[in-house]
Formats: C-alpha cells, structure tokens, sequence
C-alpha cells in the first residue's frame, strides 16, 4: 500500500519562476490528501500527473494568501472532472466564507458537494485505516499544523501455527486476521495472539508551516516518518524570524531531533533566498539534524511499510 507524499510548492509570500507557493500532497492507497493549497499547485498538480478528481480532503493552515489562493481554480476544475464524491476542506475560522465569496463573485460552476469544516485541536478526520489530526501553532493569524497517522496494523498471521492448534484453512482463518477469537468444533478457543505476530506501527506524517518555534510541536510530531516543516530563514535570521512569527531552518531541525522523526523535509522558504542560496537553509538545518532535506517543487517522498 503506498504512501507518498509531493511537495507541490516550497516558496513563502510570493511565487517565484521555480518555487510555487506552498502544497503539499499526500497520495495513499491512490486516494489524494492536500496540505495547504497555494498559487501554482494546480500546475504541479498536472506535471505530476496527480488527479484532482482523486482528492478526498483538503487541509487548510490558515487564512494568509499564500496558502489559499490555488483554491478556487481547484474547485473550478473539480467541475469539469465529472467529481461525485462531496471534497471536505478543513480548515480555519473565516474558511467558509472566504469560499462562499469566491464562488459568488466569481460564478463558479460546481457540480459537487464542498462541505467546509472549521478546524479545533485533536482528530479532525478518523477514517478506518488512518486519522488526521490538527494542534495549534503561533502565527500572526489561527494556524494548525496537520499530523496523518496510520493505525496500527494487525501483526503477520502464521497459517503454520493455525494448523497446529487445528484452526482449519477457511473463515475462522479471516476471522482470527481481524482480531476475533474463535471456537474450534470441540469447543476449544483460539485467539489472535496465539497466530499472529506483534502489531505493526502505522506511518506518520507531519505538516507544519507558518509558527513560531514552540519545543512544544515536537510533542506533536514524534516519531514522524516525515516531517514537512517550514524553515523560513537561515539561523543568523531568529530575530527576524520571532518578529514575523515564522521559523529558522536550524529551529526546524531542533524540532525534528527532539521528535525523533526519521526525515525533515525543509519548506516555506523566504522570497529574498535565491535557488542558489537555499543550500544554505539546509547547511543550517543539517547542524542540529542530519537526515534534513532540501526540499523542492514537485519532489516525492516515498513512505515504506514498517514490518
């Protein structure tokens, strides 16, 4: 089952030739999560050959321009893709009516369901195989930072062992699979853990963008297979950064240390940062925490399944 995630756009304030604004995308089992939704990121969209139509939810950050201004071209396009299926948006306080207005005095044409739900801490989306979870960052405007979590996974089954305790090969093995005991035809009982292996660990995934540094996300973000985080300026810029409410590089790496994440994807770049000088956010980065990536428009991250 595979999960991946697309960085769809990496600048912050302003779209530059080789850097959309901010987006990210989650693409597991072929259903499409998006993260943020910037100008520019229908563009990835269709140079990655990810579908629109395909789009379960989308996660809004908060209400500054760079992170929703790709929303009404996405909607509009939705329409002319025969969508069924409602799209869900999640997102902050002033979400609806910034979507309302858009459709009212632009005439959208929409041939779906768009249900606008406003965003408080904790499970935001519970489905049967995964959650998304939101908790509340410092910016200069209500932002969240998005967490998807697989749940655990049942542990490998053992058809050796089944027969050894005389489980025959049918039903009772599928039963067993989902975590019901069952009844042999003597009346013995057999349970889950005498045929199945420890619980496997679901993946983990982690959006944050646009806060001030808090030791306090890295509670949130433990343990992420990849963590997206905005690192905004370079280390010699904190207090620049503290001013605007945003990130250095080097505070994005703290935070991933201090979670134990397996990878940090830097995000969110300032404008005034040359392609040719973005290295340098990651040099930063890389001091306090060495599996950082440099992250670029339209690069994938492949999340394996953990045995």
């Amino acid at each position: 089952m595979n999960f991946e995630v697309f960085a769809l756009g990496t600048s912050g304030m302003m779209p530059l030739p080789n850097r959309f604004l901010t987006s990210a995308m989650v693409r597991r089992d072929g259903e499409l999560f998006l993260f943020d939704c910037g100008e520019g990121t229908q563009v990835s969209l269709k140079m990655l050959n990810l579908k629109w139509k395909k789009i379960h939810s989308i996660f809004i950050s908060h209400m500054h321009a760079d992170h929703v201004t790709g929303l009404p071209g996405i909607l509009m396009l939705s329409s002319q893709v025969d969508r069924d299926d409602p799209l869900t948006i999640y997102g902050p306080p002033r979400l609806k009516e910034y979507i309302d207005s858009n459709r009212k005095i632009l005439d959208m044409y929409i041939n779906y369901e768009i249900i606008v739900e406003t965003v408080q801490e904790g499970v935001v989306l519970d489905l049967p195989e995964f959650t998304v979870s939101a908790f509340r960052l410092d910016h200069t405007k209500p932002c969240m930072g998005y967490v998807m979590q697989e749940k655990d996974r049942p542990g490998e089954f053992h058809p050796d062992l089944a027969l050894q305790l005389g489980v025959p090969m049918g039903p009772m093995w599928g039963m067993l699979q989902k975590g019901k005991a069952v009844t042999l035809s003597d009346g013995t009982q057999i349970t889950p853990g005498q045929v199945m292996g420890s619980a496997r660990t679901g993946r983990k995934f982690s959006y944050v963008t646009d806060s001030l540094y808090s030791s306090e996300i890295s509670q949130y973000v433990k343990d992420s297979d990849l963590l997206l985080c905005e690192g905004m300026f370079t280390g010699d810029l904190e207090e620049t950064a503290k001013e605007k409410k945003h990130m250095t590089s080097v505070q994005a790496a703290m935070i991933a240390r201090d979670a134990k994440v397996k990878k940090l994807g830097l995000i969110h770049y300032s404008p005034r940062y040359s392609d040719k000088e973005l290295k340098y956010l990651a040099k930063d980065a890389r001091t306090v925490f060495e599996e950082t990536v440099l992250t670029r428009d339209r690069m994938c991250f492949e999340i394996p399944l953990k045995d």
